[in-house]
């Protein structure tokens, strides 16, 4: 049974599955739609083409659909939409933008963690898995992969790609691509300081497979040299692991773009 407080205001054409709870002071708007057991808590706003898959939490004063921060652009623009999954927990104040450009999304997985203040700006991609702590500050089209884990006020580029279980320190400053796996803190420019040890444990990696990342991180970062030469180096090895293999593709894609931002080859 759906459960809206009489406080709640919620358009006529929004879609909302079985055990969706809408809190006191909710604003939902026309083109949302709600999925089977997603809880909103109070004063919580979705305007526009924002769809949330099942059993995501959303807590106090997030706000999901208002327009992009881009000049020129108003509530009356034409935009696209916001689709996120499932299990997410949305925790207070957070905001994600659609899409400015429409027919194109903003996309939230499942299973993800967004603390308190974060903020994904438009034509993002989360994948699953990901922590975003408290207050960070993802710009537009930037790309997080599964199970990367950014830590408290750090904050990225737009166009920036970072890897799957990658880890981002506090307060650092992305302004270029992150390899899967590993940790990076610092701003202009962030610097690789080694290979996240725990993100390879919660990615169910076997010990040969941490030990292959171990020993293609000392190869492309610690035995000196220029890190492109390094990854062409390394990458005609017989036999790489598929995941030092993805490290070396991240290399070489952000080496495509001259600020180190592969997305930004795909602009426009």
């Amino acid at each position: 049974m759906v459960t809206i407080h009489p406080t709640a205001v919620v358009d006529k054409d929004v879609q909302l599955g079985e055990d969706v709870v809408i809190g006191p002071y909710c604003v939902i708007g026309k083109g949302a739609s709600i999925g089977p057991g997603t809880t909103l808590d109070a004063r919580v706003v979705i305007t526009g083409a924002v769809t949330l898959g099942r059993d995501n939490r959303l807590y106090p004063n997030c706000v999901l659909g208002c327009c992009p921060q881009v000049l020129g652009m108003d509530q009356n623009s034409k935009m696209g939409s916001i689709v996120i999954g499932d299990r997410n927990s949305i925790r207070e104040n957070v905001t994600i933008h659609p899409s400015r450009h429409e027919g194109h999304l903003t996309q939230v997985g499942s299973d993800n963690l967004l603390m308190v203040g974060v903020h994904l700006g438009h034509d993002c991609v989360v994948e699953d898995k990901v922590v975003l702590s408290n207050y960070v500050q993802i710009a537009g089209h930037v790309r997080i992969e599964n199970g990367a884990w950014f830590s408290g006020l750090a904050a990225s580029h737009q166009f920036v790609t970072v890897g799957r279980w990658a880890y981002i320190a506090g307060l650092a400053g992305l302004n270029r691509d992150v390899p899967p796996f590993l940790i990076v803190s610092g701003h202009y420019p962030p610097r690789v300081r080694g290979v996240n040890k725990r993100g390879l444990l919660r990615a169910g990696l076997s010990e040969e497979q941490q030990e292959h990342i171990h020993d293609a991180y000392k190869r492309l970062y610690r035995q000196g040299g220029p890190l492109l030469g390094n990854a062409e180096e390394l990458a005609r090895l017989d036999g790489l692991d598929e995941n030092v293999r993805d490290i070396i593709q991240s290399i070489f894609r952000s080496s495509q773009h001259k600020f180190g931002r592969y997305r930004e080859s795909h602009r426009g």
